[in-house]
């Protein structure tokens, strides 16, 4: 079911939003600074293009206040417009109910999208 989900996913948005995740982290990775963000968002590219059956996980808390930091770096680099972007497709797929668990996925995707670091994809 994993599998068919995932097919139906990437036929339905999930490729234009793995794109857009591969093309902003090939941009962010241009400088040395952007290479942490664009590394995140290959991360969340590889997600978005596969979502079901994955799970996303908490790490272990690092000392100090890096990962908070970078989440909010993230927020003003294009963390909201990727979460928007994530919220119009859930939205849009919630008009139907077959399309009720993608805009679930979208949702959890958003929430992600927000704070992708301190977090891993399992």
């Amino acid at each position: 079911m994993k599998t068919l989900g995932n097919i139906i996913w990437v036929v339905f948005g999930g490729l234009e939003i793995a794109i857009e995740y591969f093309i902003g982290g090939l941009v962010m990775m241009l400088t040395i600074v952007g290479i942490p963000f664009g590394l995140q968002s290959m991360k969340l590219g590889v997600l978005a293009l596969w979502p079901f059956g994955a799970e996303i996980q908490r790490k272990e808390p690092q000392p100090g206040c890096l990962n908070m930091f970078m989440n909010v770096l993230w927020l003003c680099v294009g963390g909201i417009g990727i979460w928007l972007t994530h919220i119009g497709f859930g939205l849009l797929f919630y008009i139907t109910i077959i399309g009720i668990p993608f805009g679930r996925m979208h949702f959890r995707l958003a929430r992600l999208a927000l704070t992708p670091f301190g977090k891993e994809v399992v």
